[in-house]
């Protein structure tokens, strides 16, 4: 059984203006072999670190210089901002949540990176298509919002382009890779790492 606070803390982070107190932290940290600055705050997800499962994702994203990115949940922005400074991505990054798309774009400012940083539940505010689409979903905003980022994801992607999440396997991962090979015809486990599992599906011809 979860906890009241940690349930109380999941709807927060999925919420659109958190009325948590302000308690503002600078971190430094090392991605794809080069140093990254962030700032966090509370009510935003994982304010004390990176988190592991966004971590595994940025390190195993094999992407091509030059193309676009959609990061669905991007937080305070460290997937979306370290592949755009490292991998030369072009990134689109949404949230739900207000504080953390101010962050987002204060971090994006500090680690010299240029990227589209908007407000959209899922992606009822996202116009046009991408070559990638990322996500560390808010798992605990239940099945059903994992499910539509992956459902509706094939129609805000270029042909050939691809998803990829992460996802830990006792918070949702079989039920997840059944949907991507139920909506793509395909599905790779790139990796599996303490319980995370790295996702991705490509939408092609048969899609």
């Amino acid at each position: 059984m979860k906890r009241k606070d940690e349930n109380s803390k999941t709807t927060m982070y999925f919420s659109e203006n958190p009325d948590s107190q302000h308690d503002i932290k600078e971190l430094e940290t090392y991605l794809l072999g080069e140093v990254f600055y962030f700032q966090t705050d509370s009510g935003v997800f994982s304010k004390n670190r990176i988190d592991f499962g966004s971590q595994t994702l940025i390190n195993y994203a094999d992407f091509e210089a030059n193309k676009t990115l959609l990061d669905i949940g991007c937080g305070y922005g460290p997937i979306g901002i370290s592949l755009a400074k490292v991998k030369k991505i072009i990134p689109t990054m949404i949230d739900i949540n207000n504080r953390a798309l101010e962050l987002a774009k204060i971090n994006a400012q500090k680690n010299h990176v240029e990227a589209r940083i908007f407000h959209s539940h899922l992606y009822n505010q996202v116009e046009g298509t991408f070559d990638y689409i990322v996500s560390n979903p808010p798992i605990r905003a239940g099945k059903e919002v994992v499910h539509e980022i992956i459902s509706r994801s094939i129609d805000h992607l270029n042909e050939n382009g691809s998803l990829t999440i992460v996802i830990q396997k006792k918070q949702g991962a079989p039920s997840a890779k059944s949907k991507m090979q139920a909506i793509f015809g395909n599905v790779t486990v790139l990796k599996k790492e303490k319980g995370y599992y790295i996702l991705r599906s490509f939408k092609d011809e048969n899609s």
